[in-house]
């Protein structure tokens, strides 16, 4: 320290010259943070392979939904209006690809417009990037939407930007009421116009030095970052900076007021405050550096706050010092005495509980905390639309779809399935109809849209039962053909033996009537047989021998018309009778011939057997199909797309178990099929939801457990004892599960929220366990500090609690008063996280440190430095 006296002025003048050069240069972390975006899940989650699924077939188009809500029932005009705006969207060009007119054609507009006809969707599809997807919905607003319309633009690229927006805008009103909220705090504590800018100086430096270190790591080496980055940067670094230039102002005064001299003074502040300030320094950097381990990138930007304390210890030990110097007794003017080094009434009182009746006072903590612990139930809630609150127009478009079409519409699951060969096939379609018939089953699925239910709805016809229902009456049909030929035939067989007996059997026409009259009678037993059998290639066998001795017959009689005199006429006639029953009798057959093959295709088909549908060939290459595969599918075929509509709100947690279910189902459907070898994966904001579970949950146990670990070695290192390292971490623990059940009792018992958002628990037990070790590293390295003199373990403690309450106390106040400044941000997470840190801050400051620490310490009397012992400092 000695060293940082003599060369104060260089270091403090090269660290401003430093900060302000980095600051010019460095990147900006805040565009940094939003092209990160919201949520950077791991490329192996099944969301994320979905989307990659998509970029990489060149079909990862984005769908925006223009939502216009009526007051009264779908008009002319209006449909005239929209038939407008589809037409000037369209007109736009690139990026976007295509619009549905929701008035075109009946179809879409049973889609698009609600039962009630006050609610009117027009989806545009969009190739292109979010920032792409944000432009064009802008000149939407501005260009194509009638001033005298209402109409919302809304979907997840557009609601996920509003998040950024909101997020962005919440961090300027935090830093502001953050600057304004310490430095009213300081004024108050030290009663003094230069004290409060000491800890500003210092605090600011490091965050101006800190940020632009954190955005060159990103450029550099690809440091994770995210819209936490900036906000904890500002909070943390406001916060504990705060607390540590209390720490160090505080024993700095005591020391002025014990009548050392100005350097003096200082060396003695860093040797015992300067050593407690390294310690807790030391603590919160592995705290966060050990968020490195994560391996969800949200929580992983959370390390960047290591980088924060890092450069903070550095200032600390520099800066501080600098001011120290040269400002001497005036750096608390014009105040004689300062509040920050007055022992502290409150914890003198407390410590006659604690020190005197340790049980009493375990007790007295745990029927403040455990009752609370009961009542926690872990409820999380992924509803990215709650961070953000009704007032951007994306969440009232979506409300409106909600409100018109049901909840689960507004942004469907995609089940994304793609092979290296073609799925358009009649032998492969009718298996995502047996994917989409048990995805249908499961309870919370309003309906699916795939290739063989576009609109929803089943296409019946592709049933079997259905189709051998059409053959079955085609077959009737048939026989009724056959009979009609054969009572034209009868009729024919009864003129023309009359003409025979006339002729007395000239030109041979009493051989064709008897011949006339054997087919005739083949044809009966034939469509008898067909009748009772049912036997279709039976009678296609045998009708060629009757059709072709008819053909002879016809020949005949035209050969005998001309030479029968005033009969040819009639000869003619049953001639041309003869020829229209046989084109008859040609046509059933053909159609009978079509009907065996028909039957034989689905005898063989393995689609039917699985499934019960099948597709004749041809079928889907029709006209009728074309707007179908357009849509269902991609990459010239080997892409298949599926739409699962949820009954239950996207971002609900009924929908995520849904999407599991969903999974589980498509997983178990597919086995021994041909999409079984195919890759499967699950888009839409429910997938991304369930995802987003699975990962933060892991990253929490995994992460907390490393945090704790690392935080263990380093506290049983710096106090020499393992036991002190496992209540001071318990301690942490009760508090954090006791602040995060009242924020739970706060937002979802009372205000009615689904849950605490996903990542507040990782963040809320980071922020408040990191923050609140340094209390209890203020309390027990004054203890140590103590003790270390001879006095008893009881003494020690009573006067550490004396020296250190008020320092802990005003601390433990700025630093929520900190965090207090992220309630107005108007970000729900940020103020759930906001709300367990400032309570947890307050309840450990207040009851748990000064209660249950003490008394745990006391309860070991000497043994509370075991294995090693404690050693007289120097």
């Amino acid at each position: 320290m000695k060293t940082v006296l003599k060369l104060k002025w260089p270091i403090t003048i090269g660290m401003i010259i430093l900060t302000v050069a980095l600051f010019l240069l460095a990147p900006n972390l805040t565009e940094q943070a939003e092209e990160a975006g919201s949520f950077q899940l791991s490329q192996d989650a099944s969301s994320q392979m979905a989307a990659t699924i998509l970029a990489d077939a060149d079909a990862a188009d984005q769908t925006i939904s223009l939502v216009i809500p009526l007051e009264k029932e779908l008009d002319e005009p209006m449909r005239e209006t929209l038939a407008g705006m589809a037409k000037d969207i369209e007109a736009l060009g690139e990026p976007v690809t295509s619009v549905l007119n929701p008035v075109e054609s009946a179809d879409l507009e049973e889609q698009l417009v609600s039962e009630d006809q006050k609610t009117i969707l027009m989806p545009v599809t969009v190739d292109g990037t979010d920032e792409e997807v944000n432009a064009v919905a802008d000149e939407i607003r501005d260009t194509i939407i009638p001033k005298d319309v209402t109409a919302y633009v809304t979907g997840e690229a557009i609601i996920n930007n509003d998040v950024n927006i909101s997020a962005q805008e919440g961090l300027k009103r935090t830093e502001i009421i953050t600057v304004v909220l310490i430095f009213g705090l300081l004024l108050a504590v030290f009663r003094s116009i230069v004290t409060p800018f000491i800890p500003l100086v210092a605090v600011g430096i490091s965050y101006l030095l800190s940020q632009s270190i954190v955005a060159y790591l990103i450029d550099w080496v690809g440091f994770p970052v995210s819209n936490y980055t900036q906000i904890f940067l500002v909070a943390i670094l406001f916060g504990i900076g705060t607390d540590y230039c209390i720490l160090l102002l505080s024993r700095y005064k005591e020391e002025l007021s014990a009548g050392h001299g100005v350097e003096e003074a200082i060396v003695n502040t860093y040797k015992t405050a300067g050593r407690t300030l390294l310690i807790s320094g030391i603590a919160v950097f592995i705290g966060f550096f050990a968020i490195g381990f994560a391996d969800f990138p949200i929580f992983k930007s959370a390390v960047a706050v290591a980088v924060g304390i890092f450069v903070l210890l550095l200032v600390l030990f520099t800066v501080v010092p600098f001011f120290m110097a040269l400002l001497k007794e005036k750096l608390f003017w014009p105040a004689k005495k300062s509040a920050g080094h007055k022992d502290s009434n409150l914890w003198i009182q407390m410590s006659k509980l604690s020190i005197n009746r340790p049980l009493l006072s375990m007790l007295v903590v745990a029927v403040i905390t455990v009752p609370l612990l009961f009542t926690y139930n872990n409820s999380l809630s992924f509803n990215t639309v709650d961070e953000i609150g009704s007032d951007y127009e994306s969440v009232k478009g979506l409300r409106a779809i909600e409100d018109g079409f049901g909840k689960g519409d507004s942004l469907p699951i995609e089940v994304i399935v793609k092979s290296d060969e073609t799925l358009t096939t009649e032998s492969i379609v009718p298996y995502f109809e047996e994917v989409s018939r048990e995805i249908e089953k499961i309870d919370g699925v309003e309906g699916v849209r795939s290739i063989t239910r576009p609109t929803g709805e089943v296409i019946e016809d592709l049933y079997a039962d259905k189709q051998l229902g059409l053959l079955s009456e085609g077959l009737t049909e048939a026989g009724s053909g056959l009979g009609e030929v054969q009572a034209g035939l009868t009729e024919i067989q009864t003129n023309l033996t009359g003409i025979s007996e006339q002729t007395r059997g000239a030109n041979g026409l009493g051989e064709a009537a008897a011949g006339l009259e054997q087919l005739n009678s083949q044809l009966g037993l034939v469509t008898q047989g067909l009748q009772q059998t049912g036997n279709v290639q039976q009678t296609v066998g045998a009708l060629p021998q009757i059709s072709g001795g008819l053909t002879e017959i016809q020949q005949g009689l035209a050969g005998a018309a001309g030479q029968t005199g005033e009969l040819g006429a009639g000869l003619m006639q049953l001639s041309e009778g003869v020829g229209a029953s046989n084109a008859g009798l040609v046509e059933i057959q053909n159609g009978l011939a079509e009907a065996a093959e028909m039957m034989q295709n689905m005898s063989d088909s393995k689609t039917v057997r699985d499934t019960g549908l099948f597709i004749p060939e041809g079928t889907l290459e029709g006209d009728e199909f074309a707007q179908v595969l357009d849509r269902y599918t991609f990459a010239e075929g080997t892409g298949m797309k599926m739409e699962v509509i949820l009954s239950d709100d996207p971002y609900s947690p009924a929908a995520i178990d849904t999407t599991a279910k969903i999974k589980d189902a498509v997983e178990r459907t597919v086995t021994a099929t041909p999409l079984e070898e195919t890759d499967i994966a699950y888009g839409g904001i429910s997938s991304i939801n369930n995802d987003l579970q699975d990962v933060s949950s892991n990253d929490f146990t995994n992460t907390v457990t490393i945090m704790l670990i690392s935080l263990f070695v380093i506290l049983a290192i710096m106090f020499r004892s393992l036991i002190m390292p496992l209540y001071m971490i318990g301690s942490l623990l009760l508090t954090y599960y006791t602040s995060i059940s009242i924020a739970e009792l706060i937002f979802v018992n009372g205000l009615g929220y689904d849950g605490i958002s996903w990542a507040v628990p990782f963040f809320g037990f980071v922020m408040l366990v990191a923050l609140g070790v340094d209390y209890s590293i203020f309390l027990l390295d004054r203890f140590r500090e103590e003790s270390a003199n001879g006095v008893s373990v009881r003494d020690a403690m009573r006067t550490s609690m004396a020296k250190m309450g008020t320092v802990i106390i005003t601390a433990a106040i700025i630093l929520a008063g900190t965090f207090g400044a992220m309630m107005p941000s108007g970000v729900l997470s940020l103020v759930q996280i906001a709300t367990i840190v400032i309570t947890g801050l307050l309840l450990y400051g207040l009851i748990v440190l000064p209660l249950l620490i003490p008394a745990i310490s006391v309860s070991f009397d000497r043994g509370v430095w075991w294995p090693f012992g404690n050693k007289k400092r120097s």
